[in-house]
């Protein structure tokens, strides 16, 4: 009998050159396809922020994807916070301003 994993929430702030560079919409694709619910924006400061719901497992490979990016991004860092999920979210979006 397989055991359903609980769902987590991760929230992660990516910096370097991350905006610009379709960080956004590679980090809405690579989501979606990992079945996770959220959203992905740019923040003021040249970040991104991104808040997705989901799997441990899915999580951790949405994480691994980030620390990368899509090829033009150059990703100085990974901030990442858990927290329980909240169900809020019905699928994964790009915030815009």
């Amino acid at each position: 009998m397989e055991t359903v994993q609980p769902h987590r929430r991760i929230q992660l702030r990516i910096s370097g050159k991350v905006q610009g560079v379709y960080y956004r919409s590679s980090a809405s694709e690579k989501a979606r396809v990992l079945g996770l619910r959220g959203t992905v924006r740019n923040l003021p400061t040249g970040d991104v922020e991104l808040i997705a719901e989901g799997s441990q497992r899915d999580l951790d490979s949405l994480i691994a994807w980030c620390k990368l990016g899509p090829p033009a991004a150059q990703v100085a860092a990974v901030d990442v916070r858990y927290e329980d999920a909240t169900g809020e979210y019905r699928d994964f979006r790009v915030l815009r301003r």
